[in-house]
């Protein structure tokens, strides 16, 4: 607005001038200078004003600023907290997963070494049996069986070949016998074989043991059904891997072992084997109690056929004293009694005589 009057002073003073005028050209001046003055304090009213005003929003602005500094400064604080939590949390599950791979580390050393240990072992025959028969006792005592009770440990048999190393007893004075020995060399050496050759040629002589160990078992006098042993002699496998190695391989092996009467048992089918000797001991043990019931129940019966009989007399004995009984209360009794009131009238009949005769009174006696 001062713009605009300071231009229309200034454009009139030019006209002033242009004329020629020299008293309008010094009016002008003075006009042109209170212009130029009221236009100076007009555009410094409007410069305060301007600047309060921006001075204003920039207020309003910083503020506006410093809450969302505020704001962003807390969200960092909680950043920062939980940057610090998560730090904390993953230096404990880094120790804890450090931990525990020195645990696995140390139990990884400790398992080859009791592989190592237990390859060492199982390098020897005996070793080998004993660690057969400790599988064989744990399946036994899972299954319940007790030594000497229902089985027996190396006992020979008499006047035949061998010690079986463990002997079962069934029902009807039955044995049946089990050898734990089982030929492990050529199965360990094909387990550390290097080259598929190698590997062939122990499977190869791993089989080859197997059979001639069947072999072996069915010349001896294990299986003697007239001797009292069942039909087949049991060769237990205390592995259930080398088990399905040897069906796997040539499962031809467990039939021509079942046509010489020998029957392969890992851990698992031997528990299954138990199983059925002792449910057949059971039946067996039930069916001898059941006759033995029968034949007390006939005892009973006979024994209660004569109690009854004689009871029967003693009641007819007892009807007949019954009878003699009630004739001697009544009949009997009757007759006794007659002459007793006979007796009393004679008596009663004397006093009364005795009575008359003393001028006495009288008494009467009744009947």
């Amino acid at each position: 607005m001062g713009i605009v009057i300071g231009a229309a002073v200034a454009a009139g003073a030019a006209v002033a001038i242009v004329n020629g005028r020299r008293g309008a050209r010094e009016t002008a001046g003075v006009e042109l200078q209170r212009a130029v003055e009221a236009l100076v304090a007009q555009n410094r009213a409007t410069f305060e004003s301007e600047r309060a005003r921006t001075g204003d929003v920039l207020d309003n602005k910083k503020a506006m600023i410093d809450r969302q500094l505020d704001d962003m400064n807390v969200k960092l604080d909680g950043v920062s907290s939980l940057m610090q939590s998560l730090e904390l949390d993953r230096e404990r599950k880094f120790g804890e997963l450090s931990e525990q791979l020195s645990l696995q580390h140390e139990g990884m050393a400790s398992l080859l070494q009791t592989t190592q240990s237990l390859r060492e072992a199982l390098s020897s025959q005996k070793a080998r049996g004993q660690w057969g028969e400790r599988m064989a006792e744990d399946v036994l005592r899972l299954a319940g069986f007790v030594e000497n009770v229902n089985y027996r440990k190396q006992r020979a048999i008499e006047g035949a070949r061998g010690v079986p190393d463990f002997t079962f007893m069934l029902p009807n004075d039955l044995l049946l016998y089990m050898d734990v020995k089982f030929p492990f060399d050529n199965y360990v050496r094909f387990c550390e074989a290097q080259s598929d050759l190698d590997r062939k040629r122990h499977r190869d002589s791993f089989l080859r043991d197997v059979r001639a160990r069947v072999r072996e078992l069915s010349t001896r006098d294990y299986v003697d059904p007239a001797g009292g042993t069942v039909d087949f002699v049991l060769l237990f496998v205390p592995n259930e891997q080398l088990y399905g190695f040897i069906h796997e391989q040539d499962e031809s092996i467990l039939s021509e072992a079942v046509r010489q009467q020998v029957v392969f048992c890992s851990p698992l089918t031997l528990f299954v084997v138990l199983a059925l000797i002792r449910q057949m001991v059971e039946n067996f043990q039930l069916a001898r109690t059941s006759d033995e019931i029968l034949a007390l129940l006939g005892q009973f019966t006979q024994q209660w056929g004569k109690f009854k009989e004689q009871m029967a007399k003693v009641g007819a004995r007892i009807d007949a004293a019954g009878k003699e009984y009630e004739v001697l209360v009544t009949t009997r009794t009757r007759a006794l009694e007659k002459p007793l009131r006979k007796v009393d009238e004679l008596r009663g009949y004397q006093l009364e005589l005795i009575d008359d005769q003393d001028d006495g009174p009288t008494l009467a006696l009744e009947a």
